[in-house]
């Protein structure tokens, strides 16, 4: 290890400190610069393929160094920038892509890496945390609770209204059916004016 703290970045050339050092390939990377030389998509020891001193995603060490030529890349399964040209076929040019001024925030999230957000309070709710109740995203701990007493809630145990979601007690004590007979146990009675 040279002196400065850590090994220098095959990439960078800085210095790469523990905290954030990928190692791949008998060299050093921060876990920023540990990406495809190519496109640039984020690596890992799943998706990383090492050429000489540069790293790729599979995808493109296959387009840059695998096999080319007759029986390679043809047949099903696989993409073809052939268009018809030699059988005589034309294609017309797609009209320019607008995107849209009204994003879906849970499909753009899911699409692009974002993420939606919780309805109780109101951050970032990823994948790995994410319950959905009453058509909206919540934190499964913490946030996906009865509204009225706060205890938390299962996907099963919970009841909505207006957005908010409730245990079944509440939920039935504020909009359940209320007079005679409707109590909450055998025999109970229930006032109202």
């Amino acid at each position: 290890m040279p002196l400065g703290g850590g090994n220098k970045c095959g990439r960078c050339h800085k210095t790469v400190y523990f905290a954030e050092e990928v190692l791949c390939d008998g060299r050093s990377f921060h876990r920023s610069c540990f990406l495809c030389m190519v496109c640039g998509k984020n690596l890992d020891s799943t998706t990383v393929a090492v050429h000489m001193d540069e790293v790729y995603c599979k995808g493109c060490y296959g387009k840059k160094y695998g096999p080319k030529g007759y029986g390679y890349g043809q047949g099903a399964g696989t993409l073809s920038m052939d268009k018809g040209e030699s059988l005589g076929i034309t294609h017309e040019e797609p009209a320019p892509h607008h995107p849209t001024s009204d994003p879906n925030p849970s499909k753009l999230a899911q699409k692009f890496g974002g993420s939606d957000k919780c309805s109780r309070c109101g951050k970032a709710v990823y994948a790995a945390e994410k319950v959905i109740g009453a058509g909206n995203s919540w934190h499964k701990v913490g946030c996906f609770t009865c509204a009225t007493c706060n205890k938390s809630l299962e996907s099963t145990t919970q009841a909505d209204k207006d957005g908010e979601i409730y245990c079944k007690a509440c939920y039935g004590k504020h909009f359940g059916p209320k007079g005679f007979g409707y109590g909450q146990g055998a025999g109970a009675l229930s006032h109202t004016q």
